[in-house]
C-alpha cells in the first residue's frame, strides 16, 4: 500500500535555524481573547480562550512579532519565522546532492575542508572542540582526532552517507568505513591503515591554533562523569561506571578503557538518544581488524561469522535505532555549538530506565505527567478533562521513537443519517438504532440542521520503508474533526499498549479482542519492525512471563485489571467532609510512593507529587490508587500497600536511588502509597445541570420519587444501580412512609461509600429518636434476579440505564418487570434533545473551541453508552410495559413538557392486576445470588 509522500521543504523555523542557529530566540506570550458565538442573554459569565503570539529576536539582525494570534504555540513560532524570512529575503534552498556519486564527491570535499581550510579551526563547529584538545598535546597524538568525532559532530556527513548508502542511517560502523575511505581520497588529509585516527597532512598556522585554543576552553581540573555500561550479554544487567577525563586527554580515552578498546580511535558513537538537545550517546568498540582497509570487506560478511566483538548489543540498538556492537557505554559528554567547553552530565540507571520507558506507548504520557508509578494512559478522550499531551501527539512521538514513519490520519467528512436515533433497543428495527457514542443527531430535526456533517478518522501506521503494518478504521463519527483524530489516535495507542503487555503473542493471534474492532494488522511487516523490541522486552526463556532478563518487567499483564480491585486502607486521617470523588469527577490529590524492603526493613522514597489531577473512571491512574481516592472524602488521607509488579518502573522513578535498587527482588519488596484528596470537581454533566436548574436535577429527581412514595404509602423501596447511595441518602432527609430501603449495585467501591453515608445519617436519626427504616446494601448485577427483592412497593432506577449498552438496558427492564415485579418502577434517563441547551451553558475549556451551533451535540458524559430522544425512550418503555402487564406514564424534571421536553425524562411503570391463575413467586424460592454487603441495624462499615 502506497503511503502519501511528504515534501522535503524545510519549515520556516528550520530555515532560520540553518542560518542563525541558537542566536534566534523565540518568545511566546499567552493571551486571552473573547470566544466567538457566545450565547446572548445567558445568565452566566461569558468566557475567553487561550491563544498565543510570538516575537522572534535575532540579535543584531532583526526583531519581528506576529500580527495575529494562534491557537497553538508552534503555529505562532512558525508564523514569526516566516515573517523574518520574508523581511530578510532568505530563499530556502536545498544543498542535498541528488545522486550517490554527487554525495560521495561532496563527502570527500567536506572532510577535506575540516583539515585543510585555515579558517575552520576558528569556527564554532563542535569538531573544533575535539581538535583543540589534540592541539594541546605533544608527540604523535598532536592534531589527531578519532574519526568517530566527525560522526558525533557533523550532521551533514551523516546525511551524505545516507545518500550514498541508505543503510548508513542504522549502522555507525558503515559510516566509519565511508568516512575512512573518503578521507583517503581527500586532499590534505591523513589516515592510518592501523587505526581510526584522522589528521591534517600539514600543521595548522600558529595564528589558527592560538584562536582555536582561545575560543575552546581546555580542562583545567579532572572531570568525573557518571555513565551506564550496557553489556552485550542479555543476561547481564546494566551497571554504573565513572569516566575520568583528564587535562589534555580526549574524553574517549577513558571510555576506551571501560570498553577494553585498543585506543580512543577505536571507540564508535551512535546518534544522540533521548532529547535531541543533549549529547547522550552510546559508545562502543570498533572491531579488531589487522588493517582498517579490511573493514569494508568485513561489513559484507554475515554477522554470524564476525568475531565476538561484533555481536549486536540488542538493548543499545533498540534504544538508539542503530546497530550497536559489543558492550556499550551510555554517556552524556561532547562538544556543541552552544558552548565552548566540553559539555558533560551524569547518566545513571534511572536515566537508562526512563529512556526505555519513553519508548513504550504509555511511557511519554507517564513522564509528561511526572507520575511514573501512578499515571496510566487514559482509556477515554474528552477535551474538557484530558490532561497532558494529546493522543495524536503521543502517537506521533511513539512512532518516531520506534523508528516508524509518521502516522497517517485520514479524517473524512460524512453525512449523519437522520435515522441514527430512529428506533429503540429491543425493536425489530434495531439495526439502525444503536447510538454512536457522542455523535447523534435528532431524528425530528428539532436540534440540528438536516443531515449535519460529521467526521470519521482512520489511522495508518507505516514502517520506515513505507510498508503498511497497521490500520484502524471506525464506525464512530464526531461533530469536530479534531475529536475524530484524537479519539482514533487514542484507540491505536491503546492497541499498542496492550500489545506491549503481551509481546509473546503468536503471529496467528495478532488480532484484536472484540472490544477494539476496526484494526487490521499485517503480521509479517509488523513483527519485522518490532523484532528488536521483541528481543529486548519479550520472554527470552521459559518461566514467568511477567519477567524479562533484558530490562526487567514493564507491566506485561495480558489483560487490564478490573477497576473493582480495591485498596485496603490504613492510617485514615481527617474528618469526613462528605465530598467524595465519583465517576466522571476530577480528583486532585497529593501522594508519595515508598519502596519498602521486607528483609532490611528499609524504606526508599521513589515518587512524590503535591498536586496531581485525574478523572475518576477514565483509567488514568493505577487501579489501587483510584480505589483509595474514591474511598476518601476531601481533606482525608490514607495509606495502602501494593505489590512491586513493575520493578523497572520503580527504577525509572528512583532517580539517585536507582543504583541501590537495581538488584532488588520483586518478591522481597512492596510499594507503600500515601494519598490525600485535595479537591473534587464535579463531572461536567453535574456542573451543567447546576448552572441551569435550581434546585439541581439530582434533587428534583429525589423530590419526584418522594412524591410517588408518599402517594402510594410505600413501605419498601429498592434502588437498582444505587451507586454511592445518593438517592437512599437523600430519602432519609424527607419524611416518607418507608420502613425498608435497599440498594443494589455492581460496584463495591460505590456500595462502601453508600454504607458510610447511610450509617452516619441513620445513627443521627436514631439519636434524635425518630423513626428509622431498616436498610440493606446488596452487591450484585441488576440484571440478575434475587428472590429477597421480589414484590417491593416501589423500585427506582435513576440515571443508570444510559451507562450500560442498550441490550443490557432492555434486559434490565425485562428482568425487573417480569421477575422482581415491583408495584411501581420509576426509571429516568437523560433527554438527548435537551443537550444543546445544557452544552451552551457550559463554559468552554481554555484549550477547547466552542462547538458549532449547527452540529450534533455530544453526550452529557463520555461514560454514557447511549442517550435517547423522547420518542425512543417512550417506544422502549411502552414495549416493556405491554410485555409484562404494566401501564406506563411519562413525565420528567428540569424544564417543561414543551419543546424540547424535560432535561431528565422519566417513565413510571405501574403493575396492573394479575390475571386469574397467574402465579406469584413461591415463598420457598431461594434464588439469592446477591451478597449482603451492609445492613442496618447491627451493621458495620464494610472494609477492603
Amino acid at each position: 500500500v502506497a503511503m502519501p509522500t511528504a515534501t522535503a521543504t524545510p519549515t520556516p523555523k528550520a530555515v532560520i535555524h540553518q542560518r542563525y542557529g541558537a542566536k534566534a530566540v523565540y518568545r511566546v506570550d499567552e493571551v486571552r481573547e473573547a470566544v466567538d458565538g457566545v450565547c446572548p442573554g445567558l445568565a452566566l459569565p461569558q468566557s475567553t480562550r487561550c491563544v498565543y503570539r510570538c516575537q522572534l529576536d535575532i540579535p543584531g539582525v532583526l526583531s519581528v512579532s506576529t500580527p495575529g494570534t494562534f491557537v497553538r504555540k508552534k503555529d505562532a513560532e512558525q508564523a514569526a519565522a516566516q515573517i523574518a524570512i520574508e523581511k530578510l529575503g532568505i530563499q530556502p534552498t536545498s544543498n542535498i546532492p541528488n545522486t550517490p556519486e554527487e554525495a560521495w564527491e561532496e563527502l570527500i570535499s567536506r572532510i577535506s575542508y575540516f583539515f585543510t581550510d585555515e579558517n575552520f579551526p576558528t569556527s564554532s563547529h563542535p569538531l573544533v572542540g575535539h581538535l583543540s584538545v589534540t592541539l594541546r598535546r605533544t608527540g604523535d597524538f598532536l592534531g589527531k582526532i578519532p574519526i568517530s568525532a566527525i560522526i558525533a559532530c557533523d550532521v551533514k556527513v551523516h546525511t551524505l552517507c545516507k545518500i550514498i548508502d541508505p543503510k548508513a542511517e542504522f549502522d555507525p560502523l558503515l559510516v566509519l568505513s565511508m568516512i575512512y575511505n573518503a578521507a583517503k581520497q581527500s586532499p590534505g588529509v591523513s589516515v592510518s591503515n592501523r587505526n581510526f585516527w584522522i589528521q591534517s597532512q600539514r600543521p595548522y598556522s600558529p595564528e589558527a591554533v592560538d584562536l582555536a585554543l582561545q575560543c575552546w576552553s581546555g580542562i583545567s581540573d579532572p572531570i568525573r562523569v557518571e555513565a551506564v555500561l550496557i553489556p552485550c550479554a542479555m543476561e547481564d544487567g546494566p551497571k554504573m561506571v565513572s569516566l575520568n577525563i583528564s587535562e589534555n586527554e580526549h574524553y574517549m580515552g577513558d571510555i576506551a578503557l571501560k570498553l577494553s578498546a585498543t585506543d580512543p580511535s577505536h571507540v564508535l558513537v551512535s546518534r544522540t538518544v533521548d532529547k535531541a538537545s543533549s549529547e547522550m550517546r552510546f559508545y562502543f568498540p570498533a572491531p579488531d581488524v589487522q588493517f582498517v582497509s579490511d573493514l569494508s570487506k568485513q561489513l559484507v560478511d554475515d554477522r554470524e561469522n564476525r568475531n565476538m566483538n561484533c555481536i549486536i548489543n540488542k538493548r543499545a540498538s533498540y534504544i538508539s535505532g542503530q546497530t550497536i556492537y559489543g558492550d556499550a557505554v551510555l554517556a552524556n559528554v561532547g562538544y556543541t555549538r552552544r558552548d565552548t567547553e566540553l559539555q558533560t552530565d551524569h547518566v545513571n540507571l534511572c536515566t537508562y530506565y526512563r529512556i526505555l520507558l519513553r519508548k513504550l506507548p504509555d511511557g511519554i504520557y507517564k513522564i509528561s505527567k511526572d507520575s511514573i508509578l501512578v499515571a496510566e494512559l487514559p482509556c477515554v478522550y474528552a477535551r474538557t478533562s484530558w490532561k497532558g499531551p494529546s493522543p495524536r501527539d503521543l502517537l506521533c512521538s511513539f512512532c518516531r521513537l520506534q523508528r516508524l514513519s509518521e502516522p497517517y490520519f485520514a479524517a473524512n467528512r460524512v453525512s449523519a443519517s437522520c435515522n441514527v436515533l430512529g428506533s429503540a433497543v429491543g425493536s425489530e428495527e434495531m439495526g439502525s438504532a444503536k447510538a454512536t457514542a457522542g455523535n447523534q443527531c435528532a431524528n425530528d430535526g428539532r436540534i440540528a440542521k438536516e443531515n449535519p456533517d460529521m467526521f470519521k478518522c482512520s489511522v495508518k501506521i507505516y514502517s520506515k520503508k513505507r510498508d503498511l503494518l497497521l490500520e484502524y478504521s471506525t464506525d464512530y463519527s464526531w461533530s469536530k474533526e479534531t475529536d475524530a483524530i484524537q479519539n482514533s489516535a487514542l484507540k491505536v495507542l491503546i492497541w499498542f499498549n496492550r500489545y506491549f503487555k503481551q509481546l509473546n503473542t503468536p503471529v496467528e493471534k495478532l488480532y484484536l479482542p472484540k472490544s477494539t474492532d476496526g484494526f487490521t494488522i499485517y503480521p509479517n511487516i509488523f513483527l519485522q519492525e518490532f523484532a528488536m523490541c521483541l528481543s529486548v522486552y519479550g520472554k527470552t526463556s521459559g518461566g514467568d512471563s511477567r519477567t524479562c532478563s533484558a530490562v526487567g518487567y514493564f507491566s506485561m499483564d495480558t489483560s487490564y485489571q478490573q477497576l473493582e480491585s480495591s485498596a485496603f486502607l490504613t492510617d485514615i486521617d481527617g474528618q469526613d467532609s462528605g465530598v467524595f470523588p465519583s465517576h466522571g469527577s476530577l480528583a486532585c490529590i497529593s501522594y508519595s510512593v515508598h519502596l519498602f524492603m521486607k528483609d532490611s526493613r528499609k524504606r526508599y522514597l521513589l515518587e512524590v507529587n503535591n498536586e496531581f489531577e485525574f478523572e475518576i473512571g477514565a483509567g488514568a491512574v493505577r487501579n489501587q490508587l483510584e480505589s483509595c481516592a474514591t474511598q476518601l472524602s476531601v481533606n482525608q488521607s490514607a495509606c495502602f500497600v501494593d505489590q512491586l509488579s513493575d520493578r523497572d518502573l520503580s527504577l525509572a522513578a528512583a532517580c539517585e536511588l536507582s543504583l541501590d535498587l537495581s538488584k532488588i527482588c520483586r518478591d522481597s519488596c512492596v510499594l507503600e502509597f500515601s494519598v490525600k484528596v485535595l479537591q473534587v470537581t464535579e463531572p461536567l454533566e453535574d456542573r451543567m445541570e447546576k448552572a441551569l436548574f435550581n434546585p439541581p436535577l439530582s434533587k428534583q429527581r429525589v423530590e419526584f420519587a418522594v412524591r410517588h412514595i408518599n402517594q402510594l404509602h410505600a413501605t419498601t423501596l429498592v434502588d437498582f444501580g444505587c451507586g454511592s447511595g445518593s438517592l437512599l441518602d437523600s430519602l432519609l432527609e424527607h419524611p416518607t412512609t418507608l420502613e425498608k430501603i435497599v440498594g443494589v449495585d455492581i460496584s463495591r467501591k460505590g456500595l462502601t461509600r453508600a454504607a458510610k453515608s447511610l450509617h452516619q445519617k441513620l445513627s443521627k436519626k436514631l439519636l434524635l429518636q425518630t423513626s428509622v427504616p431498616t436498610a440493606v446494601l446488596y452487591h450484585g448485577s441488576v440484571t440478575d434476579f434475587d428472590s429477597r427483592l421480589y414484590g417491593f412497593d416501589i423500585g427506582t432506577c435513576l440515571e443508570v440505564i444510559e451507562h450500560v449498552e442498550e441490550d443490557q438496558a432492555s434486559l434490565f427492564g425485562n428482568v425487573v418487570l417480569s421477575s422482581f415485579c415491583p408495584a411501581v418502577l420509576i426509571v429516568s434517563t437523560p433527554n438527548y434533545e435537551y443537550n444543546p441547551i445544557l452544552q451552551r451553558s457550559a463554559l468552554p475549556n481554555k484549550e477547547e473551541e466552542q462547538e458549532q451551533d449547527a452540529g450534533p451535540c455530544k453526550f452529557r458524559n463520555h461514560d454514557h453508552k447511549f442517550e435517547w430522544t423522547r420518542s425512543q425512550f417512550q417506544r422502549w418503555a411502552t414495549r416493556l410495559a405491554a410485555s409484562h402487564n404494566y401501564s406506563v406514564e411519562f413525565s420528567g424534571v428540569g424544564g417543561s413538557s414543551d419543546e424540547p421536553g424535560y432535561a431528565s425524562q422519566i417513565a413510571v411503570f405501574r403493575r396492573m392486576a394479575r390475571n386469574q391463575g397467574e402465579s406469584s413467586l413461591n415463598e420457598d424460592d431461594s434464588h439469592q445470588p446477591y451478597e449482603v454487603l451492609w445492613e442496618w441495624p447491627n451493621a458495620s462499615i464494610p472494609s477492603h
